[in-house]
């Protein structure tokens, strides 16, 4: 794939104009406070996978509608103090997987807390966690047009309420400095570190979202036409007068408005190749994040991103800012 995208140059200044609804704000207020009239419940069961250096905990925690949520929670087995954490979540169909999936972090002296993804899990890793839904509506297969007629329906207004409840379960462990705290996440991951950020921003310090999704919703579906943008353009084509409607309810869950609160400090990632999560999209963001921020551009990379080397790049960023 050659560049197709604005240049790198363009790119460094590159701010749309925002599509935020005026309730925006009211609208997060009350969802978060909904699912908070349920107790967290989050319950932590050890689990030995044969990892002598780490400690497993299988985890449930009340997420949106007071909906049982699945993760993991890696833990060093050799520790004195209270440990900072690392919450990640997960790209688009992939589900939490077996703690042999996630060494990294803890093997980094961390705790690393792990968010299944509700209803994904069954195309590249599996997931254990149901997407109970509030109502139903025509879709295109995947996630990205679940009840995406209203944003009382939306399928991200539940992952994003889970996402936000994931911080504050793993807060609750006593393992856990509950005043260090990270986000990060690939993709999908990715976006869900955006909207945390903003919707938890007094108890995160640190969000590393990388080439994350879920930004700038119309550029992407104009720019390309891979999945999973490609699933909005289906269904826009067969609802030809309810396009105004999807891109309504898009605006609620949209990158560019949440990193427009985001105060935490932050460290991106895109790549000039990326025709999933265009480098457009992401500076979209990133150029309207409101906290200090870097962002690493790989130039000859496409979703992948920087990879291994990106971790490199994060472990180092968290090092500094969380005080190991």
């Amino acid at each position: 794939m050659a560049f197709f995208d604005l240049s790198l140059d363009e790119l460094k200044t590159y701010k749309p104009a925002r599509n935020e609804p005026a309730d925006f704000d009211a609208f997060w207020r009350d969802t978060l406070d909904a699912a908070r009239k349920f107790p967290l419940d989050a319950r932590f069961e050890f689990s030995d996978w044969g990892l002598r250096t780490l400690d497993i905990f299988d985890v449930t925690f009340n997420g949106y509608g007071g909906q049982p949520i699945k993760a993991w929670l890696i833990l060093p087995h050799q520790r004195s103090d209270q440990l900072p954490c690392v919450v990640e979540y997960i790209g688009y169909g992939g589900g939490r997987g077996f703690p042999y999936n996630w060494l990294m972090w803890a093997s980094a002296g961390y705790a690393h807390f792990v968010m299944d993804t509700r209803g994904q899990g069954s195309v590249w890793l599996h997931g254990d966690t149901p997407d109970i839904e509030d109502g139903a509506s025509p879709q295109a297969p995947g996630f990205m047009t679940r009840g995406v007629l209203s944003p009382q329906t939306y399928y991200y207004r539940r992952l994003f309420t889970d996402a936000v409840r994931a911080v504050e379960a793993a807060r609750s462990h006593p393992a856990i400095d509950a005043n260090r705290m990270a986000v990060t996440g690939s993709s999908q991951g990715g976006g869900i570190t955006i909207a945390v950020s903003a919707l938890a921003s007094d108890w995160i310090h640190v969000a590393m979202p990388d080439v994350p999704f879920l930004c700038h919703y119309r550029r992407a579906t104009h720019l390309i036409d891979t999945e999973p943008y490609s699933e909005i353009v289906r269904f826009c084509k067969a609802h030809r007068t309810q396009i105004e409607t999807v891109f309504h309810t898009l605006s609620y869950f949209d990158g560019v408005n949440f990193a427009a609160r985001a105060r935490v400090t932050a460290l991106f990632s895109t790549a000039l190749m990326d025709t999933i999560c265009p480098p457009s999209t992401v500076f979209a963001a990133y150029n309207y994040w409101a906290g200090s921020k870097n962002i690493s551009v790989y130039e000859f990379n496409q979703h992948d991103g920087g990879g291994i080397h990106q971790f490199a790049e994060k472990l180092k960023f968290v090092n500094e800012w969380m005080g190991k």
